[in-house]
């Protein structure tokens, strides 16, 4: 936006009372000779000569370039607003059980579904949107952990939301026994890791897209799973000690009942067989409290959504608009402008206006 002209130092201004001075000055003690006549009748019919009538130019010249000079020590500049967004968002790393348990069915829009797509679907909400309760997080980080016996990176701190959905596709529950199992505290630890470089990523982003100034506001883990920790290096709450240190928040969330159960389908009908012993709320519970999060239980595709409602309310990200003016010096021109005026009175004086003294 163009913004009018200002000036850096408007006191120098003060030197053009100088002008109507020197005017009085001239006025009052500035006339030239006289010589007495009997009559100036002939004169005035002969005349005026092109001289005669412009006498007063080259100092109305010398005037204006006094002027312009004065105006150039006042430095004018012309601004022009710029509007830079900067966009305070959230990272966010989604940590996801694939565990064998996950197959689990359970209630989507009235249709049975396994436990991960569920998960899958929801979260693809919470990020995407739904265009109802769900209205998406375009303007935060986000990466995604899945973990089973292991956990393992599935997609980096992205921006690329589209992409980020791809991977999640790829995600499914594992079908390898030697590959089950839930190491929970392995994945916290993990996904607090990529969170910890957070900036670093971003930094990396924003130079190689060009992208937008960004600021993390704060760093959350949303931790999903139907079991309990049976495998892994680290213990949940020793990793939720670390989360804590590097200053993340955990929402960790159960899904499913107290007991894992599968549908198996059999000559002699469907049968519902336990698989796992179920969702070990006291271990999340303190996971949450060790990093000040909030622990919540998903029975269903419902209730899950419920959940991300919350948890979007609590975590809100901000675009600030940073308004500034750029401002361009426009003082050269004036001072231009009073150098070539000042080289037209000096050569007018010197031709078509010189006087003999």
């Amino acid at each position: 936006m163009l913004h009018g002209i200002r000036f850096a130092t408007p006191w120098a201004f003060m030197a053009l009372l100088l002008i109507p001075a020197v005017i009085l000055y001239l006025w009052r003690f500035g006339k030239p000779g006289t010589v007495r006549f009997s009559t100036i009748g002939n004169v005035k019919r002969a005349g005026a000569s092109f001289r005669t009538t412009f006498a007063m130019l080259p100092l109305a010249l010398r005037i204006l370039a006094f002027f312009l000079i004065v105006v150039a020590l006042a430095r004018p500049q012309q601004g022009h607003e710029k509007i830079k967004d900067v966009t305070k968002g959230i990272a966010v790393e989604m940590v996801l059980d694939r565990s064998g348990s996950m197959g689990t069915e359970m209630d989507f829009f009235g249709q049975r579904s396994d436990r991960l797509g569920v998960v899958k679907k929801v979260f693809s909400e919470f990020i995407m949107g739904n265009g109802k309760s769900l209205k998406g997080r375009p303007n935060d980080l986000v990466g995604m952990v899945a973990f089973a016996r292991y956990a393992d990176t599935m997609a980096p701190l992205t921006l690329e939301h589209g992409a980020l959905m791809r991977f999640l596709e790829s995600v499914k529950v594992v079908t390898r026994q030697n590959e089950d199992g839930t190491s929970i505290g392995d994945a916290i630890a993990l996904a607090a890791a990529r969170l910890r470089t957070a900036e670093e990523d971003l930094s990396r982003h924003v130079q190689e897209s060009g992208g937008k100034e960004y600021e993390i506001k704060s760093k959350i883990m949303i931790l999903l799973t139907d079991g309990q920790n049976n495998y892994g290096r680290r213990a949940p709450a020793e990793a939720a000690e670390l989360a804590k240190e590097w200053g993340i928040k955990i929402y960790a969330i159960g899904v499913g009942g107290s007991e894992a159960v599968r549908t198996v389908r059999t000559l002699f009908g469907d049968f519902k067989v336990p698989v796992a012993e179920g969702v070990d709320q006291e271990t999340l519970q303190q996971v949450a409290d060790i990093t000040s999060g909030r622990f919540f239980m998903a029975e269903d595709e419902k209730s899950l959504r419920q959940i991300y409602e919350e948890i979007d309310k609590m975590e809100t990200s901000e675009i600030e608009s940073v308004r500034f003016v750029d401002y361009k010096e426009l003082f050269a021109s004036f001072a231009l402008a009073a150098l070539c005026v000042m080289m037209l009175e000096v050569a007018l004086a010197n031709t078509i206006f010189r006087k003999i003294p």
